[in-house]
């Protein structure tokens, strides 16, 4: 079942429509994740620090999502037919999610001629980031569909499939003496993406934006 949460309405029609504009194509998106890769540049999330062969690997778990990703066809026959909208996705280079997640999501958008997608840096928009949690957290990637004439909301995803999430979260309650070390629970969840092949999300946004109209 998709990760769905009905729009609140925090952010104003104006606001979202700005932070789309403000908001970097696909393209551009990936030419500064390949820049900080080559670079060699570490990424931060607060205090936070990711040493550059953490982005180096989620660039690698990226493409190896592109090249090995099969989109069923009944997906593929849903986003043919999307009504128009435009889908901003709020991200990182430095998340793990994302580099599993985010290929598909633009995967399945350009099947969609309806559909325009951009990309917005987490951490240089929090303002943003921050109308738009999960269960209090600034959880990416974020996906907010809306139409792109009015600003109106259609849905949200995010920041990883209905399963993955039950199951972290099943985690996190657990005492702390019990939970998975943070790198074990990483590997778990990166093995899982891998097994899933990122069939959850292809059903969860179909759902989505079939169910939206």
């Amino acid at each position: 079942m998709a990760t769905f949460e009905a729009p609140t309405y925090s952010m104003n029609a104006t606001g979202l429509l700005a932070a789309f504009a403000a908001a970097m194509w696909p393209l551009t998106y990936r030419a500064r994740f390949e820049a900080t890769v080559a670079a060699g540049r570490a990424a931060a999330e607060g205090e936070v620090s990711y040493p550059p062969e953490y982005t180096k690997l989620n660039l690698a778990r990226t493409r190896r999502v592109e090249k090995t990703l099969r989109i069923p066809e009944h997906v593929q026959a849903v986003m043919r037919t999307a009504a128009p909208q435009a889908w901003l996705v709020i991200t990182e280079e430095w998340c793990g999610d994302s580099a599993q997640n985010l290929p598909v999501l633009l995967a399945l958008a350009a099947l969609a001629p309806a559909i325009e997608a951009r990309i917005l840096p987490r951490d240089a928009h929090p303002d943003v980031m921050d109308q738009y949690l999960t269960d209090g957290a600034r959880s990416i990637p974020k996906l907010i569909a809306f139409e792109h004439s009015t600003g109106r909301e259609r849905f949200r995803w995010g920041p990883r499939p209905a399963a993955a999430r039950t199951w972290i979260a099943a985690e996190r309650a657990r005492p702390e003496s019990e939970r998975l070390p943070f790198d074990r629970l990483s590997e778990e969840l990166h093995r899982w993406y891998a097994a899933n092949g990122g069939q959850d999300v292809c059903s969860e946004i179909a759902e989505l934006v079939r169910s939206a109209g």
